[in-house]
C-alpha cells in the first residue's frame, strides 16, 4: 500500500513535466512533418525497442529456462 501511495505522489509531482514533454514532442513532430516525417518514426521505434532489448538481456536466463521447461512439459507454440 505504501508503494502505491509513493508512486501516486511521484506521478502527481511530475505530471506537469510529463505534459510539457508532450508539447515539445508535438512541436517537433509538426515541424518535421513538413520536412520529412520518416526520421521521427524511426526515432520513436528506436526509443520503443531499447527497453525490450535491455530487459531481454537482463532476464535471458529466466526466459530460456522457462522455454526449456515448456519444451520438457510437451507444450508447443502452435494451436
Amino acid at each position: 500500500m505504501r508503494k502505491k501511495i509513493y508512486l501516486i505522489t511521484l506521478f502527481v509531482f511530475f505530471l506537469q513535466d510529463l505534459f510539457g514533454q508532450c508539447a515539445m514532442c508535438k512541436a517537433v513532430a509538426e515541424e518535421q512533418a513538413e520536412e520529412n516525417g520518416g526520421y521521427l518514426n524511426m526515432g520513436i521505434l528506436y526509443i520503443m525497442i531499447i527497453p525490450y532489448i535491455i530487459l531481454f538481456f537482463a532476464f535471458r536466463k529466466k526466459i530460456f529456462g522457462f522455454l526449456k521447461e515448456l519444451k520438457k512439459a510437451g507444450v508447443n507454440g502452435t494451436s
